[in-house]
């Protein structure tokens, strides 16, 4: 990885430690609790795992993208799809870190730095999904204040989340430019309400909620940037990170099936040999390797890019496309190698498989990303 350093490999050791003895442990009990414990987030601040890349005058890390996709690359390494923390530091941080007023950052980045604000960030609604300008929350400026009505779904974080970022209509009779971004501070907020914690096929530990709005008031003030209409342009600028973490992440998972499958195919015998020895399993994993290099070389060049400011729209489309659709490719290839005992759900296979899935679909799907990169042909 032409990207890293000494200070971030030192910087991996410490990720490295806290995703084994902080995550790893527990994650049958979050899968049937549906979410993370509460504390791992105060843990996580306490260390110095929130608002990586944030300035330290705001309580961040100081770093750069490099010290997110690191501890992501950790997270995935232990088999962890739990911890929402890729909204948290990589995607709702940056929103207030961006287009934040001083005022904003101040009050908000300290507490999501130190884990005393989980943040989320709620875009898709029941009837809505890839078409943010179709959004029917609204967001109506009455006085001194804002009132929300409407319901968001699929939110990360959602259960827990002591900071959302919603994305309401602050003009309905607009589309682009009606969308502003107001932040929602839970507690005492009246009128907002979570709804379930969704039962997903996959990624079972992450509290994915609904959330409902009912004439939620908070203070002007709380819109993101002070200016009204801003909104879709802040989600376009900041959607390339969004997909870049999802990119990371998929490439690190794929990085986990095949280092699973190489294992298990070497320990399991049929026939009076290894799974290893016969020469489909060899093809296979031959294949799902070469996958794994080629997605981490192009990851590499997309986080170089993004480092130097140098990421567009087209490149952050294709990267998630490739990478997502390659994880799903070489999950399902992996788990055929297990033959019956991939479909048990106690076998990390299972898990990598189901979570897998959702990454086409998420920041995005396989099909709006071909539709984004089209755009410049």
């Amino acid at each position: 990885m032409t990207w890293l350093d000494e200070d971030l490999t030192a910087f991996r050791e410490l990720a490295r430690s806290f995703c084994e003895k902080e995550l790893a442990p527990h994650q049958e009990r979050w899968a049937q609790e549906k979410q993370v414990d509460r504390e791992l987030w105060n843990k996580a601040g306490e260390v110095g795992l929130l608002c990586l890349s944030i300035p330290e005058e705001y309580g961040g890390g100081g770093g750069t993208f490099a010290h997110e996709a690191v501890l992501l690359q950790e997270q995935a390494r232990v088999g962890d799809d739990a911890w929402g923390v890729a909204v948290h530091n990589g995607i709702v941080a940056h929103y207030v870190n961006s287009y934040g007023t001083p005022e904003q950052k101040q009050r908000w980045l300290p507490k999501m730095a130190s884990g005393e604000l989980v943040a989320a960030i709620a875009m898709t609604e029941p009837g809505t999904g890839s078409d943010l300008q179709g959004i029917k929350t609204k967001a109506i400026r009455t006085g001194d204040s804002y009132v929300i009505n409407g319901a968001k779904t699929f939110i990360t974080n959602g259960a827990q989340a002591g900071l959302i970022i919603v994305a309401a209509k602050t003009n309905p009779e607009e589309k682009a430019a009606g969308v502003s971004l107001v932040v929602v501070e839970t507690e005492g907020a009246e009128g907002f309400r979570r709804g379930r914690v969704l039962d997903k096929i996959g990624m079972k530990g992450q509290d994915t909620a609904e959330l409902f709005f009912d004439n939620v008031t908070v203070p002007a003030e709380n819109l993101l940037g002070g200016v009204e209409g801003q909104g879709f342009i802040q989600l376009m600028q900041q959607l390339p990170q969004e997909r870049l973490v999802i990119a990371v992440s998929a490439v690190a998972a794929m990085d986990l099936a095949v280092q699973l499958t190489i294992q298990y195919t070497k320990e399991r015998t049929a026939f009076g040999r290894p799974l290893f020895g016969f020469q489909n399993t060899k093809f296979t994993l031959a294949d799902a390797a070469t996958e794994v290099a080629v997605s981490k070389a192009f990851l590499d060049q997309c986080i170089t890019r993004h480092l130097k400011g140098e990421l567009d729209v087209t490149g952050a489309a294709m990267v998630k496309m490739w990478t997502t659709e390659r994880l799903g490719k070489v999950a399902d290839s992996c788990l055929q190698l297990f033959g019956g005992y991939g479909f048990m759900t106690e076998y990390p296979i299972a898990k990598a498989w189901t979570s897998a899935r959702v990454q086409r679909i998420f920041g995005g799907t396989t099909e709006i990303m071909k539709e984004i990169i089209a755009r410049t042909l």
